[in-house]
């Protein structure tokens, strides 16, 4: 047991972060964080602190990203019928049956009916679905893997905080990355990290400390010069602000790299937050005329956003003293995309829209954000559950409910590194690295994996087995006689394009008989 124990947060200190201050989404937080603090009474962690400190905290970090009454409700409530025993008709009464849904779709399956790693898939298979339906159920289960990141120093057994840990890595930092929600990503990267690979995290931190006194001198030096030239051309509305690259994604960079720092330019990078995107490109061109690029390092996303909706425009300078750095360029608007990413659609916050009326905020959103789905339970539209494509994929996909890789399925297929790349029409396509064109002709659509003949990539006919690189345009040829081989399922990466594969190559072995 602590010998201080951590007291949870105050029903004042949630009240005080949340976007809604109206007396009914006030009462029903209030509610609900009394109900919860009496449902865990004596009950505690493994740190020896309440349990309630838990919930609470989710709480709290569901008010700060901005989410609404029902959702920081849920993460309050969030542990009740699982840990403490509340009966589902008691709890449908008093916060009906809104919270009820979204506190069910973050509860883990019952312990009798599944075991062990079947147990856990199920689970997964359970979040997704009901995912499907509002992704508020996703963030509240983020946030709660957050806070129990965070605390597994307490978890007593290595193997537990090992699974813990990697499994963190592995699917919940990867789906707040795919969510757009790169503050989220770095604070899970960073809680599991230390836990999962140690060594490596040790190698890593000294990698950074010894590179992030240069390059801060160097920031420091550049930011104040970039300042002078842009005030000098007349753009002085804008502030600057440094970002230091997370410890794992450094980590996975560097392996990416082989281990070759002098290969890595954003350890620490200099955002430019600008008013409007005019203003993004004459900065720009004005930094280039003074800086030069560093070639093959400019990367528009403004103009081509990332498939999770990433915006900004990054350009990597030779600083002049033997040195680069990258700068990144965008609007303030852009700015909190980018750091909240989906979380940001959820709520419609009167100072920043200036909306009165949250139907007036759906109509915006809806303009503004066409490839994000609005689903919705029956008889409830008082916000936004925008659910991503591929999180129907996973709650609604043909994969095989008894195969035994879904979790390696899961991180290869939808929480690997990502590159994207680019139909003939400039549709972005979201793909695994390694990935082949066969895999991007499947991800496009099963009949144009089926007929396809040839690739050209580029504007080059390539190989089939080509690997694809980020901002590649594919074009595939098809032809109604063409039809897969057995040599796709060797080519293929996805498990998606190898389940297509398998089911054309039966049908032609039943053809033949």
């Amino acid at each position: 047991m602590s010998m201080t124990q951590v007291k949870p947060r105050t029903i004042k200190e949630i009240l005080d972060v949340m976007t809604s201050k109206s007396s009914v989404d006030i009462d029903l937080v209030t509610r609900a964080y009394e109900f919860a603090e009496k449902a865990h009474t004596g009950q505690l962690r493994f740190s020896g602190d309440p349990y309630f400190s838990h919930v609470a905290e989710v709480g709290f970090y569901l008010a700060q990203a901005g989410l609404d009454a029902e959702a920081i409700a849920a993460g309050l409530l969030h542990d009740t019928i699982e840990d403490a025993h509340i009966d589902e008709d008691v709890f449908k009464k008093e916060f009906g049956d809104q919270v009820f849904m979204l506190v069910d779709g973050v509860t883990k399956l019952g312990k009798l009916r599944y075991q062990g790693t079947q147990r856990h898939t199920e689970s997964l298979r359970k979040l997704f679905a009901a995912t499907a339906k509002d992704i508020r159920v996703l963030i509240i289960k983020l946030m709660d893997r957050l806070h129990n990141a965070r605390t597994l120093s307490h978890v007593p057994r290595e193997d537990k905080r090992d699974r813990i840990a990697k499994e963190t890595l592995e699917i919940y930092a990867p789906i707040a990355d795919r969510l757009g929600m790169s503050v989220l990503k770095q604070e899970l990267e960073d809680a599991a990290f230390p836990y999962a690979y140690p060594k490596e995290y040790e190698k890593t931190r000294e990698i950074l400390r010894a590179r992030k006194h240069e390059d801060e001198k160097q920031l420091e030096k550049l930011e104040h010069s970039l300042k002078r030239e842009l005030g000098e051309a007349g753009i002085r509305n804008f502030r600057t602000e440094a970002r230091i690259k997370g410890a794992y994604s450094l980590f996975k960079k560097l392996e990416r790299k082989k281990w070759d720092i002098t290969q890595i330019y954003d350890i620490l990078a200099l955002r430019l937050i600008f008013p409007s995107i005019a203003d993004c490109y004459s900065a720009l061109g004005i930094i280039h005329a003074h800086w030069r690029p560093v070639p093959g390092k400019i990367k528009d996303y403004i103009a081509n956003p990332k498939p999770n909706g990433y915006q900004s425009i990054h350009s990597t300078l030779y600083t002049g003293s033997g040195g680069a750095l990258e700068v990144q360029l965008r609007t303030e608007a852009i700015h909190q995309e980018a750091l909240y990413g989906i979380a940001s659609h959820l709520i419609y916050k009167d100072r920043q829209f200036g909306i009165k009326n949250p139907q007036a905020g759906i109509t915006w959103i809806r303009q503004f954000f066409p490839l994000l789905k609005k689903q919705t339970t029956d008889n409830h539209d008082s916000g936004i559950s925008a659910v991503p494509n591929w999180i129907n994929e996973l709650a609604h996909g043909e994969e095989d409910r008894t195969e035994d890789n879904y979790i390696e399925t899961l991180k290869e297929d939808f929480f690997s590194h990502r590159i994207f790349v680019f139909t003939p029409k400039g549709d972005a396509i979201d793909m695994p690295i390694d990935a082949t064109p066969v895999d991007f002709a499947y991800a496009v659509h099963s009949q144009i994996g089926n007929h396809m003949s040839g690739v050209r990539v580029n504007n080059k006919m390539v190989s089939l087995s080509t690997t694809l690189k980020n901002g590649n345009v594919v074009e595939i040829i098809t032809k109604p006689s063409a039809k897969p081989s057995l040599k796709w399922l060797e080519i293929a990466k996805t498990s998606m394009a190898r389940k297509f594969i398998r089911t054309a190559l039966a049908e032609q072995e039943a053809a033949r008989r």
